[in-house]
């Protein structure tokens, strides 16, 4: 042990002395390993931050919820259009039967949606509002972070009260001086109450995603008084279920909900659903389908730039062992053995290739406080370790073969170069 650490401890001089004596060469030599590692976690760096800005605005889908609704997220190719036309939309009442009935959720809420609204107060207006028309378990199924005011109480919502939570920049823009709280808002003609405020969320990276900021809740009833009798095709409701962190994969609650859903509808054994189950996971597995591929094309790119360093690390350590030669043979000849000339080449490498990557990482975290927009990049601990693991790896494969040849270096021949 206290050999080993003598050995590292050696290389590492020898390293530093490579870098302190001929900087410009060992400087020129590590720039391609710099270079490669920057590409390589850079790319990473973006892609990593990329992914979670997505998954990040991609959060009112829910976290280990499941949906029933009309229309699937993704359509089978093979499955006609008309049939989920035809198929009929999830009702208060099938909300009211599961709700009864499902033993394998922890909360169970019926929501509907509409998009690009306008909210005034007095004179002031706001458009581009996402509204949602919800029931009293909403904000146990889903994650509604109120910053102010409160939630709606259960009779606010069995009555359909007019009262409203609003986000952040609704709160802005309608009430830039004022306490919104208590305040009358009024959407499509109709009043409503301000009884709460949302915790501001911030830009979203995927533009169709909605924002917090622009969300307006109100009680479900109270959507349906609104839209029912004025659309055509009248509301189209989501019934959602919240599962228990111990159903792996939600798989009881899935098929607990089919079973009542089949039931309910009155649908025979060989008769398709007429329903869609949808979750978050299917567009997660999209995502990280996409990222994986985008992954492998920007660590095959960054592989030439290492492949480059890599060659300048075996030139450095070709060079050290010529200018060694002698010490090499005064070494074997006072007794060293030959994996000790090996090991001391090997982590002399490694070092240098570490120093390298090291200065290629600096690189990146610098590059992380370039603003980017609504994009945050963050410099993970998973990407450093990959930075040293590459960069290591390039050292032991570039300074494998210089070390092998002054391991196997005769003494006599050594010491008289």
């Amino acid at each position: 042990m206290i050999l080993l650490i003598r050995l590292i401890g050696e290389s590492l001089a020898s390293a530093i002395e490579a870098l302190r004596s001929n900087v410009l060469r060992t400087t020129l030599s590590l720039l391609g390993v710099t270079i490669g590692i920057f590409a390589i976690i850079s790319v990473f760096t973006l892609i990593d931050s990329l992914e979670r800005s997505i998954r990040d605005s991609l959060d009112f889908l829910g976290d280990q919820v499941i949906r029933v609704e009309k229309w699937p997220w993704l359509f089978q190719d093979k499955y006609p259009r008309r049939k989920y036309i035809t198929r009929p939309k999830p009702t208060q009442n099938e909300y009211d039967f599961l709700q009864s009935r499902v033993t394998q959720a922890s909360a169970v809420t019926i929501f509907a949606d509409r998009e690009n609204l306008t909210l005034e107060y007095r004179n002031s207006s706001i458009g581009e509002v996402y509204l949602v028309g919800s029931s009293y378990q909403y904000n146990q199924v889903f994650d509604v972070e109120i910053n102010q005011g409160r939630y709606f109480s259960l009779r606010e919502v069995e009555l359909a009260r007019d009262v409203a939570i609003i986000g952040s920049e609704i709160a802005k823009t309608l009430f830039p001086t004022s306490n919104p709280l208590g305040k009358t808002i009024k959407l499509k003609g109709n009043k409503f109450i301000v009884i709460g405020v949302l915790a501001e969320q911030g830009k979203n990276i995927v533009d169709d995603a909605p924002s917090a900021d622009l969300t307006c809740y109100i009680p479900y009833q109270g959507l349906l008084k609104i839209y029912a009798s004025r659309s055509r095709f009248g509301v189209s409701s989501t019934i959602a279920f919240k599962g228990f962190e111990e159903d792996e994969g939600l798989k009881e609650l899935e098929f607990e909900v089919i079973g009542l859903m089949r039931g309910r509808r009155g649908l025979r054994p060989r008769e398709e659903n007429n329903f869609a189950i949808n979750r978050p996971e299917a567009f997660a597995e999209v995502v990280s389908n996409i990222f994986n591929v985008i992954s492998i094309a920007g660590g095959i790119i960054g592989s030439f730039s290492i492949l480059v360093g890599g060659f300048g690390i075996a030139n450095i350590m070709f060079v050290s062992v010529k200018e060694r030669t002698h010490i090499i043979g005064i070494q074997k000849s006072l007794g060293a053995k030959n994996y000790f000339i090996l090991l001391q080449f090997l982590f002399e490498a490694i070092f240098l290739s570490l120093i390298g990557g090291l200065v290629g990482m600096v690189l990146v975290y610098f590059a992380t406080f370039i603003s980017l927009g609504s994009l945050d990049l963050q410099l993970t601990v998973k990407n450093i370790v990959v930075g040293l693991v590459v960069s290591s790896s390039i050292g032991i494969i570039s300074g494998l073969i210089p070390a092998i040849s002054a391991s196997r270096l005769d003494p006599v021949v050594a010491i008289r170069s």
